[in-house]
């Protein structure tokens, strides 16, 4: 319940940052909820996704926390406690093609075997397309990472590196209600390109109402240190408004 508590601690604490900055800040907030069950004669397995999102945009800058802790079990196993912290933050990306950007970011993971591990850096960003239905950014950058791993029940490796960071940003309006969208990053290490950190993550949601969406959501992830990765398909619900 500790990671619950700091998505909306998280949340709670950018809202407060920006409080004081004017009528003209816009802001939106985004929570899912998905996962899967599955209980037979012999087994029982659980999957659920708690995601809060908050963007806020004001001329210039746009500020955005994402905040995600994925806990699952199988009979009595635990298979995920992972949790994912993100701050980042956007210069002129509504304004002009290229854009500036900066972050931070923690994570623990059970499945991927990975205590703690904390990213800081920036970049530059370009908008491929960004029209009304459609928009696909790119951006690259370079990370300064300082990690704990567990790569076996008994060794414990901490290390630092410079990773480049690399995504690909996508939302596509398949119609009125239906849309896809997803992001993907590569980060290999610059010292060691077998060192290398995978993420995907893609979703299909059908809206019932203006703020209430059907979520089908895919994520992969991938880390060569530890020699894991995770794939999850789960359904649920999405709500979402802006004010």
């Amino acid at each position: 319940m500790k990671y619950l508590f700091f998505l909306f601690l998280s949340t709670g604490v950018l809202h407060n940052a920006f409080a004081q900055v004017g009528d003209t800040t816009q802001y939106y907030l985004k929570y899912r909820a998905t996962g899967i069950l599955n209980n037979t004669n012999d087994t029982r397995s659980q999957v659920l996704t708690n995601a809060l999102a908050l963007s806020l945009t004001r001329k210039k800058i746009e500020l955005n926390s994402n905040n995600i802790w994925i806990y699952g079990r199988q009979d009595k196993q635990l298979t995920n406690n992972d949790f994912t912290s993100t701050l980042n933050l956007d210069f002129l990306k509504d304004l002009q093609r290229f854009y500036y950007w900066g972050l931070t970011n923690f994570t623990a993971s059970y499945s991927l075997k990975i205590n703690r591990q904390l990213q800081a850096g920036a970049g530059v960003g370009y908008s491929v397309l960004n029209k009304p239905g459609i928009s696909l950014i790119l951006s690259d950058g370079i990370l300064y990472e300082t990690s704990e791993m567990q790569p076996q029940p008994t060794t414990t490796e901490k290390y630092h590196t410079f990773r480049n960071s690399f995504r690909i940003k996508h939302k596509l309006a398949l119609s009125k209600r239906l849309s896809l969208d997803g992001a993907h990053f590569w980060q290999p290490s610059l010292s060691r390109f077998d060192d290398y950190f995978i993420q995907s993550s893609s979703s299909l949601s059908y809206q019932l109402r203006k703020w209430l969406g059907l979520t089908t959501a895919i994520t992969y992830n991938k880390l060569s240190r530890t020699r894991r990765e995770n794939l999850l398909i789960s359904f649920g619900l999405t709500a979402e408004t802006s004010f």
